[in-house]
């Protein structure tokens, strides 16, 4: 199941007995299965087991066994590292034997669970969802959320340059914005660059743009990679940044002129938006399939091929792009 349609059955207030989350994105895994726990009990009715505390006998007995001291008996269990079907099995089943107990599964990688996200069925009254990064716009909105919640008063251009800061790393964001919040003031671009700071020694944005201008990137890439990003993630970044490009470039082909606004849901920074409008522009029409193709083949390589050095043949891709785009 995707994310969109999860949200409708919670809307609904549908309930389940074994929930998991997976996928690329690790904020959004974490955000619902925060979510689903406070809807499904208090914080004194939710136990947590991460990664090493995990044990399966205790796990299941827990589960079947009801609290003392509440109605509700709520178990979180985060993993790296997919359990076998047996177990999973077991565990769902003990949830629906005691009707006071719920899992929630928060799975922090993308392929090593689509195996486990099968165990999950309509019939064991049980739902797997997997989390992929969200678009610009729906990353915005969710940072909106947290700033609402916080009770911020904002100028949205501010929330874009955060989010552009962090390499549209929504835990810092949301991090940040905490922090904002003791301010008690309006949160403006310039307040953005004075008390935030961005991560790494390279402008992610700016290492986008001149991947795409056929720029050498060959340090700020091996940089990027470096300080830990992933490649899968990279890459996942690389083609929605073309991607937008292309709606750009589509956009002012049709009515003259490109509308941020309209093409990507909200006004990112004025010299954001001006030079990504003029590398737009600049691509010629044909060339984005071209890329995209070439981008979705790598990226199926990764995925399904034994390369014993990922990073590295990444790094060897990417530098291709260079020659696509002449």
């Amino acid at each position: 199941m995707y994310k969109n349609e999860f949200d409708n059955l919670l809307n609904q207030n549908k309930i389940f007995n074994a929930y998991m989350f997976y996928g690329q994105s690790k904020f959004l895994i974490e955000y619902y299965t925060d979510l689903v726990a406070k809807r499904l009990g208090t914080p004194d009715e939710v136990e947590k087991l991460y990664f090493d505390d995990f044990d399966f006998k205790y796990a299941k007995d827990k589960l079947l066994q009801s609290s003392l001291f509440s109605s509700n008996n709520i178990l979180v269990i985060k993993l790296e590292k997919k359990l076998n079907k047996k177990e999973v099995e077991e565990l769902i089943e003990a949830c629906n034997i005691n009707p006071d107990s719920k899992v929630i599964f928060a799975c922090m990688d993308d392929g090593e669970f689509k195996t486990m996200a099968g165990y999950f069925t309509e019939k064991q009254n049980a739902v797997s969802v997997r989390m992929f990064l969200p678009f610009v716009n729906e990353a915005i909105k969710i940072i909106e959320s947290h700033a609402k919640a916080l009770n911020i008063k904002y100028e949205i251009s501010a929330l874009n340059n955060l989010y552009f800061m962090h390499r549209q790393d929504l835990s810092l964001c949301v991090n940040d914005l905490k922090k904002l919040s003791i301010l008690e003031q309006l949160i403006t671009p310039d307040l953005i660059y004075k008390h935030c700071f961005g991560i790494g020694a390279v402008n992610f944005e700016d290492f986008l743009h001149n991947l795409l201008e056929g720029q050498d990137i060959s340090e700020d890439l091996e940089a990027l990679l470096e300080e830990g990003m992933n490649e899968i993630y990279l890459l996942n970044q690389v083609t929605s940044f073309i991607q937008q490009l292309f709606m750009i470039s589509s956009y002012a082909r049709v009515y003259g002129s490109a509308n941020a606004k309209e093409i990507l849901g909200f006004i990112p920074p004025k010299n954001i938006w001006e030079r990504k409008s003029r590398l737009a522009i600049n691509i010629k029409p044909e060339k984005f399939l071209e890329l995209l193709d070439f981008l979705l083949n790598i990226e199926l390589e990764l995925k399904s091929s034994k390369i014993n050095n990922q990073n590295l043949y990444l790094q060897a891709s990417l530098r291709k792009i260079s020659v696509l785009i002449r």
